[in-house]
């Protein structure tokens, strides 16, 4: 394995110089940023074509532009988030002044995954130059093509001891664990999330877990039907399903469940064509190990919708899946891929409890125009965020901060909240000297009536 303790060293040494810190420096670093990826966007079309065989319109409107739309949001916002915080002050502390200064943590690492390689990169290291940080981004082995070309944008507008990209696999990701950095953000598996998490222990490093799980959508019995189909079949089955947000199963009530199916099996063709093995816009699972998983969940229940695949294209077509149970291999962790489980139900404390007994899910999808339900159910489970009448929509809002909670992750980013991510909160107190507040010091007359009091 290679040793980065000199890249460490060299960013850390950078970092000590201040200039990352300057707001003009940080303005004009997203401003390269933003123009690099206007200007390579071409290429890094072809290069989510030939990993993922991503389309010009999945690869744009899911990776390239939402990232140019992040930078813009932070150019147009940093200048607010930076300054010092005034927050109150209580009497004890009269004659002061609080505030809470936003101060980079130093050298960032930013661990990638496969499956929205070029966004899940680039969107925490706007973050992360926002704040302040270097950063050494670790995309993945993976997706060759695309990683290569995030390589080449970063060393041809930074140095590298500012910005920074290892490529590689295990063994390069295992080595820069092994350095002292000084935030860890990590994109991916629960299983690897935990290793990351462990490392970071070694060293008290703080991290920021953007994992996974089984994400449940309910659609209750008052549904518009015809309008969940759709947005189900679109935010489950975009980049074939493999999208960390994507609904994972379905609680369908039992009173609907026929009508909805119906609607389902219409939007998928709407949305892939009679055939989807051959749309040729139509993504791919990313490599034959994660086929063979996936088309072993096939023998699970039974197919209501889709279930061919072609193992040379690694394609698998939207498949509906039911008289499913929890017992199914299927349902034991995140699917990770066109596979839709479907589970009924008559009462909605029947879905409330089923989730409970399993981990914290990353995103939560309730289909239903009743305040109450609504309510209830928002108010009852425990997840990273999610959406009522939609899905996956919420990650696309800068207002609204991203992340899991439990088994699903840990800390948030997107917008404000990346910045804030990346950012140490520095609380400094700011007192005058004009006068005194005897009262605190230990030989005060009555001192301990007086303290009592202020403090009561």
């Amino acid at each position: 394995m290679e040793n980065y303790k000199i890249l460490v060293q060299n960013q850390k040494s950078f970092f000590r110089t201040n200039k990352t810190k300057d707001i003009g420096f940080r303005l004009d670093a997203l401003q390269k940023l933003r123009n690099a990826i206007k200007k390579c966007e071409k290429e890094l079309m072809d290069a989510l074509k030939a990993d993922l065989n991503k389309s010009e319109f999945d690869a744009y409107s899911t990776e390239i532009g939402f990232v140019l739309e992040e930078i813009r949001f932070t150019i147009r916002n940093i200048m607010k988030w930076v300054k010092p915080e005034k927050v109150k002050t209580p009497l004890t502390h009269i004659g002061s002044k609080s505030f809470l200064y936003s101060e980079p943590y130093g050298v960032v690492l930013i661990v990638a995954p496969w499956n929205y390689p070029f966004q899940l990169a680039i969107a925490p290291l706007i973050g992360a130059i926002a704040a302040g940080n270097c950063a050494i981004i670790k995309p993945s082995e993976l997706t060759p093509r695309t990683s290569e070309i995030l390589e080449r944008l970063v060393e041809e507008i930074f140095p590298k001891e500012y910005i920074s990209v290892v490529l590689g696999g295990v063994e390069e990701s295992q080595s820069l664990l092994n350095e002292e950095v000084d935030y860890i953000f990590f994109t991916g598996s629960v299983v690897v999330g935990k290793i990351i998490m462990e490392a970071a222990a070694k060293n008290l490093t703080p991290v920021t877990l953007e994992l996974g799980g089984k994400s449940p959508c309910i659609i209750h019995k008052d549904a518009n039907l015809k309008v969940a189909a759709k947005r189900i079949a679109w935010g489950k089955f975009t980049n074939s399903g493999q999208t960390c947000i994507a609904p994972d199963y379905l609680y369908v009530h039992q009173n609907i469940k026929a009508e909805f199916l119906h609607h389902l099996k219409d939007a998928i063709r709407e949305l892939y064509g009679e055939n989807p093995l051959d749309n040729p816009n139509y993504t791919r699972i990313v490599s034959e190990k994660h086929f063979n998983r996936l088309q072993s969940f096939l023998n699970n229940g039974e197919i209501l919708l889709g279930g061919k695949s072609n193992p040379k294209t690694l394609v698998i077509e939207p498949t509906v899946l039911g008289n499913i149970s929890w017992e199914d291999s299927v349902m034991k962790d995140e699917i990770f891929g066109p596979i839709l489980p479907v589970l009924e139900y008559d009462v909605l404390a029947h879905v409330i409890d089923g989730i409970h007994r399993h981990p914290n899910p990353l995103a939560l999808y309730l289909f239903s125009e009743n305040n109450n339900v609504q309510q209830e159910v928002v108010n009852s489970i425990p997840f990273g965020g999610g959406c009522i009448n939609d899905t996956v929509y919420h990650f696309v809002s800068p207002y609204l901060p991203f992340g899991g909670v439990g088994s699903s992750g840990m800390g948030a980013y997107h917008g404000k909240g990346s910045f804030d991510t990346f950012s140490h909160k520095k609380s400094i107190l700011k007192q005058t000297t004009l006068f005194d507040i005897p009262f605190r010091y230990p030989n005060t007359k009555n001192g301990l009536k007086k303290i009592k009091y202020f403090l009561k």
